[in-house]
């Protein structure tokens, strides 16, 4: 069976202003997301599942799932604010969604083999997939054994101000010890650093592994999220901003020695619109792309 790709949707209606202006950046119009799909088909994905919010189901079938029909089967789920485990109700006053794990949840009921996660707006690039689709493909069967993609931070950096990565620690192995999110990094002097909570400047070597949101699981994933999500929702009732992010719920598995989560290294230079003034750069990078051959003029 094919490893599913579970694309995390729901934030986009907000973020773009509404799907109208989902952001037309490839030769064609392409969005981001197109890129990442058609990367993900020739990386040996079998489905795809994409989790976005009730209010704006008809306008994404008509805009976005209608191009993706003929090519690989789409299911879409919806992540909303009641979405939560018996017993629970939505704290008065809250509006903002419950986060990156709550809408991975989202998919329980779907996705019953290996499937990756990622973000709709950031580009990943053409060898993540492969490496990310090559890694799910073994993983048939598996339990608390998954996976990520470690992006060379030095490959993920934008020339328009700092950035917050989620900073990898890992064993000798390549297996994941801790994600700790540090804010401000950018490149000053030729090198890349950040302050940390003790305003101590720290140095990242360019090939330091950074989470950029590409993540690896098998189904018993949503077992742990689940389970985790009510202990999180109690400890979290008066807090009306706290969100249940998938760094959260990996750090906690791993910190149990629950499960284990391999690392894995590619050459993929991600890049995404942080700032309104990257948006220039990404389509002049998707072009070189498509000059150079990556991807073809149109791809759907």
């Amino acid at each position: 069976m094919k490893p599913t790709l579970f694309v995390l949707a729901a934030g986009m209606g907000s973020r773009y202003g509404g799907l109208k202006q989902l952001d037309g950046l490839g030769p064609n119009g392409e969005t981001i997301m197109d890129y990442s799909i058609f990367d993900a088909i020739r990386g040996g994905f079998g489905k795809l599942v994409f989790v976005v919010r009730k209010s704006f189901e008809n306008d994404f079938r008509i805009k976005i799932i209608s191009k993706y029909e003929n090519h690989i089967p789409v299911e879409l789920v919806f992540q909303e604010l009641d979405n939560l485990p018996a017993g629970f109700t939505v704290p008065e006053g809250r509006e903002k969604p419950w986060g990156t794990n709550h809408a991975v949840l989202m998919g329980k009921d779907v996705i019953h083999e290996p499937f990756a996660v990622i973000n709709a707006d950031d580009f990943y690039g053409r060898d993540s997939f492969a490496v990310l689709g090559k890694q799910l493909a073994g993983m048939e069967g598996k339990q608390n054994d998954y996976c990520m993609i470690g992006y060379r931070v030095g490959n993920t950096l934008s020339e328009s101000g700092s950035v917050a990565r989620g900073v990898c620690e890992t064993n000798t192995e390549n297996y994941l010890t801790g994600v700790v999110e540090r804010t401000a990094i950018e490149r000053i002097n030729d090198q890349i650093q950040f302050t940390d909570e003790n305003g101590k400047t720290v140095v990242l070597d360019d090939y330091t592994p950074v989470s950029m949101n590409m993540w690896g699981f098998t189904p018993d994933y949503f077992t742990y999220s689940e389970d985790y999500f009510a202990k999180f929702l109690q400890e979290n009732r008066t807090n009306l901003k706290s969100e249940y992010f998938i760094p959260l719920m990996v750090n906690e598995l791993i910190t149990k020695g629950r499960v284990n989560v391999k690392v894995l290294d590619t050459t993929s230079k991600w890049f995404g619109i942080t700032y309104a003034k990257d948006r220039q750069g990404v389509v002049d990078k998707i072009k070189a792309l498509v000059d150079a051959g990556e991807y073809p003029d149109k791809l759907f």
